[in-house]
């Protein structure tokens, strides 16, 4: 069966292979691959490719760019995916066939037109299910945080479509009387789209037909209100006259049941979000042959169907044996061949640690709750926790687990689900005597292969004519191998590489005890010989590539790795690094980035270090690690110039960052939080390994360049552990700078759990070391950080002085990032003293020098603090332009949390501006938000911004939600807003509630500290 692509453009731009995300990491590739989906089977010329890429002053080499970029994305798809002719050249330029692959774009217009015609037909009832599978293909906004000159034009009228879908589905929703739908759906579009007349029509009659006369009249005078508030015109026929029957009270809908109408129910919680189905197995060594008995001892795990009352099945199975025997091949191959008996996914976690020892339960348990959809934010600290949230999350879900290479039953006993249909299959050199007796468990010890399936084994892989023609040969080189697999295939590999290689030669250089190593060694049988084979047939630079990988303490690498411990091109690596594993002495895997990484197995590891301790010098050996540590912070610093632009990042003295051989940087970190993503084991591997051999500079510069990435995705256990080593490093070293530095980090890990107290100790601390230094940059860092402490801390005036004395040292040391995150800072103290004008002139202040640094991330954090403190001076239409694109500037970065910031600062501006429908629309996104992140100050905050919002529409009920917010202040240390909370209930409960109030009064309230 051919590979299928699938392409999704309404949302993030996403491609995938038979359910294999395909990550194309150029900017540029994604632009050019955007704007042919979205008008697939036609052709787009390369001027409209070229207005897309470069919205303004294209290069003149623009042209021949386009196609080198249309050439790598056939590449890509030809070599990931084995399908060619999906882009062919067709004057002017170029077009996509989307012939046996998916493109959402398409599926759209196709439900699109199926829905109207069955509306058209007469069948409202076919008519509403295909307009909910058009609108169902949506995931955001379309090509959510891409943009072009070629590309508006197209996504604008592809989100109207969603709009005019969206209608269209609300009238045929009235026709069936599914009232509570309809104020489902239309109520966000009516908020995001006020003067869209048709759809508030439709919004009034289903509060009307609901039996909500008022809400329906709301909906009339809030739209009567904004156009001519905008337009300067009355509303249209359709709405009066609805206006007039509503105000008659004719036409409410007659009393439905439960069989023809969904039951009303006003503000009733969305329902339970999709679980994430993993899809995470590796591809099994091939060929593989034979193990039918084993195969057969496996099938006991697969549990019945759902309703089946078969046989009780055993929840865990187990694959024990010696290294070399085929565990994990063998476990890999039966996963693969019962996949679908599993439709909630197959997870696959390998237990061993960056340098080949027992990976730990905590860290097993963060991989498998991730990759089950649960938020970093929301998994616990303690090993029993997660295990109690894993069996929780694991409850009901027909899911396979695949533990791969475990040490003992300590190591698994967490990551075992509860009852229900999950299944465990564990592999393992140990055989696991402590899980009997306290679980039903299927157990396959393996041992070595058969002669007969040996030798299918080796026909297998280098061709049935090779060993019919030396069968003796062939049965004596099984023997030599102790019929271990890993040992065979490697044989094979060599016999492959090179033809001239009889399998009588082959067998005669094995007889030579020279030539294999501990051959009766327990546990390593035969294994040792085949990686001697692989290991002396190897290239002088392909061994040595081998020899010092092995040196790094991580548990795998990515393809360019060869082009610092080496000195050669990425390409060379690369190459390089497919010889290993070609000679089975590498393995590799696809990374969730899409890259490939590599990685090595125990024993050859182990094998790899001995030969570079005995063959290379101890300064070759201390070089390459030095090479490779220097390559990492160029890359390191790369990616948090990309996040907070230039100047942020501290570059050692002794330490000079150099770029990465072969001019890759700006491609490897094009996507930077998913470079880190990607690289997050190794990079904390790394710096313990520079502690470990006294690398300390590089290690705390690698472990302070690590903190944005670690405060964007909450892995804060990292970064306590991270900071903590290179901190002892330092203070080993007596690195004054050093320890400085990485007592500012924990300062500020600090700051970000909210622990001020121990924040302003650390940040001291720090301070008083830095200042021995002449790192500038650093003491500057320190007191903007010790202002955050006292701004939280409540007292504002040493805010204010920390802000000013850190603006003097980041113009000093020339770091507009620092400068200005320092500006913003102090715009913040000046609009909580009371003094919003000047937070507003520092605001722009702040967003000016962020444009100067290039730092997107600091623009979005300024433009903000202008909102607040425009709204602070009570210019709330202004303060509503800016957390527009406050908004849309965070949702495009991936940063949930500044969603949510933006999104209640706009339902903020929105009720003070007496829009309580718009105000709670965007404050119960924000609320999603905030919960998801699990900031429980925003969500106090964003709910007494509901309450405003309540109270000026005349609506009751805001006493319980705003005690509870006050509670939440109390418990957060946050005293003003809890006099705020306070004041307003108290207002609220001795207010006539259906009488609304303006949003002056309220603002009013929220005003004092």
């Amino acid at each position: 069966m051919a590979p299928r692509l699938s392409f999704q453009v309404l949302g993030p731009l996403k491609v995938s292979v038979d359910g294999r995300p395909l990550l194309l990491r150029s900017a540029r590739q994604r632009t050019v691959l955007a704007v042919l989906l979205l008008t697939p089977g036609r052709a787009v010329s390369v001027d409209a490719l070229t207005d897309a890429v470069w919205p303004s002053d294209p290069p003149v080499t623009a042209r021949n760019q386009i196609a080198i970029c249309v050439s790598a994305l056939r590449k890509t798809f030809r070599d990931e995916a084995g399908v060619d002719g999906l882009i062919e050249t067709l004057l002017p330029g170029y077009v996509l066939h989307r012939d046996g692959h998916y493109v959402d774009v398409a599926d759209l217009y196709e439900s699109a037109a199926a829905a109207r015609a069955a509306a058209e037909a007469g069948d409202p009832s076919e008519a509403a299910a295909r307009f909910e599978d058009a609108l169902a293909l949506w995931s955001g906004p379309v090509l959510d945080g891409m943009d072009g000159g070629a590309l508006n034009g197209t996504v604008d009228r592809i989100s109207e479509l969603r709009t005019d879908l969206t209608e269209e589905y609300a009238t045929v929703q009235l026709q069936q009387g599914r009232y509570r739908s309809v104020l489902e759906c239309l109520a966000p579009l009516v908020a995001e789209n006020p003067l869209r007349e048709h759809a508030r029509a439709l919004l009034m009659q289903a509060y009307h037909a609901s039996g909500r006369r008022s809400e329906a009249l709301d909906c009339y005078r809030e739209g009567r209100r904004v156009l001519v508030a905008e337009l300067g015109v009355e509303p249209g026929a359709e709405l009066q006259e609805l206006h007039r029957t509503v105000l008659e009270g004719e036409g409410r809908a007659p009393v439905r049941t439960a069989a023809s109408a969904d039951t009303v129910a006003p503000d009733a919680p969305p329902g339970p979000t999709p679980a994430v189905v993993p899809r995470q197995l590796p591809l099994a060594p091939e060929p593989f042959v034979g193990r039918e008995k084993e195969l057969e001892a496996l099938q006991g795990l697969v549990p019945p169907a759902p309703g089946f009352a078969g046989a009780m099945t055993v929840r865990v199975a187990t694959v024990c044996g010696p290294a070399g025997v085929g565990k994990s091949a063998l476990a890999l191959h039966w996963a693969d061949r019962v996949a679908g008996r599993f439709p909630d996914g197959q997870l696959y976690l390998d237990l061993q640690d960056g340098h080949g020892g027992p990976g730990t339960p905590e860290a097993a348990l963060e991989r498998a709750l991730r990759a089950l959809g649960v938020p970093g934010t929301s998994i616990p600290a303690g090993v029993e926790d997660r295990a109690a949230l894993y069996r929780s999350t694991l409850d009901g879900r027909r899911l396979l687990v695949v533990l791969d290479d475990a040490r003992s039953v300590d190591q698994i006993r967490p990551l075992l689900p509860g009852r229900g249909p999950a299944r465990v299959l564990v592999t393992s050199r140990d055989p696991l005597n402590g899980l009997t007796g306290t679980l039903a468990v299927a157990r396959v010890e393996l041992g070595a292969m058969s002669p007969a399936e040996c030798l299918d084994l080796l026909a297998a892989t280098i061709g049935e004519h090779r060993v019919s023609a030396e069968p003796s040969a062939a049965r004596r080189l099984v023997e030599l191998c102790d019929r271990l697999p890993l040992a065979l295939r490697v044989v094979a590999t060599r016999l492959l590489s090179d033809q001239r290689w009889s399998l009588r030669q082959m067998a005669a250089r094995m007889e030579d005890r020279r030539e294999r190593v501990s051959v009766l060694s327990p546990g390593e049988s035969g294994v040792r010989s085949g990686v001697w084979l692989g290991y002396r047939a190897l290239s002088v630079q392909a061994a040595r590539l081998y020899r010092q990988l092995s040196m790094l303490d991580v548990p795998d690498v990515p393809s360019w790795i060869g082009a610092p411990v080496l000195g050669v091109t990425p390409e060379a690596s690369e190459e390089l690094l497919h010889q290993l594993v070609g000679a089975q002495l590498l393995e590799i895997r696809p990374a969730p980035g899409g890259g490939p990484r590599f990685r090595f197995q125990e024993l050859m590891r182990r094998f790899a270090r001995e030969r570079c301790l005995a063959e290379d010098a101890p300064q070759e050996r201390r070089q390459a690690l030095e090479r490779v540590l220097t390559a990492v912070l160029t890359l390191v610093h790369a990616a948090q110039e990309q996040l907070y632009g230039k100047g942020e990042a501290p570059h050692g003295g002794s330490s000079p960052v150099e770029p990465v051989p072969g001019e890759t940087v700006s491609e490897l970190v094009a996507d930077p939080v998913e470079w880190f993503e990607d690289e997050r084991e190794t990079l904390g591997a790394l710096v313990a390994q520079a502690v470990r051999d006294g690398q300390t500079e590089r290690a705390w510069l690698l472990a302070v360049g690590t903190v944005p990435f670690y405060e964007t995705r909450n892995y804060l256990e990292d970064w306590r552990r991270t900071a903590e080593c290179a901190l002892e490093g330092a203070r080993n070293a007596g690195d004054t700078r050093g320890a400085g530095t990485m007592l500012r980090t924990l300062g500020t890990l600090a700051i970000y759990q909210r622990r001020y107290g121990e924040a302003r100790e650390r940040l001291l601390t720090a301070l008083t070391q830095l200042e021995r230094t002449d790192d500038v940059q650093g003491r500057a860092i320190v007191r903007r950080n010790l202002a955050v402490c006292a701004r939280f801390l409540g007292d504002l005036g040493e805010a204010a002085r920390y802000c000013e004395e850190s603006l003097v040292l980041f113009r000093r040391a020339g770091d507009n990032s620092g400068l200005s995150h320092a500006l913003g800072l102090l715009a913040q103290v000046e609009i909580e003293q009371g003094n919003p004008e000047r937070g507003v002139e520092l605001s722009n202040e702040a967003i000016e020098v962020s444009y100067e640094a290039g730092s997107l991330r600091s623009r979005t954090q300024n433009l903000y603090r202008l909102a607040e403190a425009l709204l602070g001076a009570g210019r709330s239409a202004q303060a509503e332009r800016i957390c527009h694109d406050v908004v849309g500037l965070t949702r495009g970065q991936g940063d949930r949390l500044g969603e949510a910031h933006g999104l209640c600062a706009l339902g903020e501006a929105q009720w003070r501006q007496n829009e309580p429908h718009k105000a709670r629309a965007s404050l119960r996104r924000a609320l999603r938000l905030a919960e998801e992140v699990r900031d429980r100050f925003l969500q106090a905050r964003i709910v007494t911004h509901l309450a405003c919002a309540e109270a000026i529409r005349g609506g009751s009920g805001a006493g319980e939600p705003l005690d509870w917010a006050e509670t939440e202040f109390r418990t957060l240390n946050a005293p003003a807003w809890e006099r705020r909370a306070g004041r307003l209930r108290a207002v609220l409960e001795s207010h006539d509630a259906p009488r609304p109030i303006e949003g002056s009064v309220l603002a009013g309230l929220l005003a004092d500290r």
